[in-house]
């Protein structure tokens, strides 16, 4: 079979706490009801009117409406993308001690947006976060001593953090443990490790975890070789967009598997899906098949 190709992204994801709700005048409100309200309003999408809440809230020192009310201008919805007004909401509340507010300040350095990239910060902010347990943050830092980023490459470190949130049930964890032990990268090689952290991320839909399955199943790798199984992986992650997915099923219908017939016109397919997203294993294989 032809070499199978997967990468791995980093990336910090953004958290959005949530309480319960109330329904009251925003004047007669606590600040917990305000900042309920706001909660109730972003989860129906109503996003101009849960700003609202969150603003009063936030004004009046609520280091929860500080980080939602950042998180919304750092996404912009409801209001402007402004990254700088993020990050000073972020700021404002991750003083106060609110973890998931110390894990998007450290998003925000590590990534350098609406600050100048700074991943020693991002490190300080992360580590804040990660020591109060949010799994988010443990993922995070994780990463950065994985990557030697604001810190000494450090493995043994970065699998303590990745382990601390994968336990917690964070999919980006999971996999990124799946592929360390899957190609033993700062640790001893170990495919049945990698496929147990795989499948755990890709039973949350994981397209990272989708993916690394379908390489385990394809290749035999930890488990009996299934080309069925690997091809139903990888479609799960292609469906979402993952271009090397892509790239793995336009292998599997140029070649044709046991299970998945063989068809130019779907490797096409895959292979220009892949490389529209810029994968340049896919454009070179999408002009050899073309030019058969």
């Amino acid at each position: 079979m032809k070499k199978i190709i997967y990468t791995f992204i980093f990336l910090l994801p953004l958290l959005l706490f949530a309480c319960g709700n109330e329904e009251r005048e925003p004047n007669s409100m606590s600040v917990n009801e305000l900042v309920d309200k706001g909660v109730k309003l972003y989860d129906e999408k109503n996003y101009s009117e849960a700003i609202k809440y969150f603003e009063i809230a936030a004004d009046q020192g609520d280091s929860m409406a500080q980080n939602n009310l950042g998180l919304m201008y750092d996404k912009g919805l409801g209001v402007i993308q402004n990254y700088s007004e993020a990050f000073r909401l972020y700021k404002l509340s991750a003083d106060q001690g609110f973890a998931e507010a110390q894990n998007n300040l450290g998003t925000m350095y590590a990534e350098g947006s609406g600050v100048t990239q700074n991943y020693s910060e991002a490190v300080k902010y992360l580590e804040l976060a990660a020591e109060q347990g949010l799994m988010d943050a443990q993922s995070n830092l994780g990463n950065l001593y994985d990557k030697g980023l604001g810190v000494t490459q450090n493995y043994s470190e970065a699998i303590k953090y990745l382990e601390l949130a994968a336990e917690q049930g964070n999919a980006y964890a999971q996999a990124r443990l799946g592929f360390m032990y899957h190609g033993g990268d700062g640790v001893t090689q170990n495919y049945s490790e990698a496929f147990k952290y795989y499948k755990q991320a890709a039973d949350q839909r994981d397209v990272y975890g989708q993916n690394g399955l379908g390489i385990m199943y394809a290749d035999g790798q930890g488990v009996k070789q299934s080309y069925k199984e690997a091809f139903k992986y990888f479609k799960l992650a292609a469906d979402q967009g993952l271009a090397d997915a892509q790239l793995n099923l336009g292998y599997m219908y140029e070649d044709g598997y046991d299970g998945v017939k063989q068809s130019d016109k779907e490797a096409i397919k895959y292979y220009k899906l892949a490389a529209d997203q810029g994968n340049e294993y896919a454009k070179e294989n999408l002009e050899k098949i073309k030019n058969k």
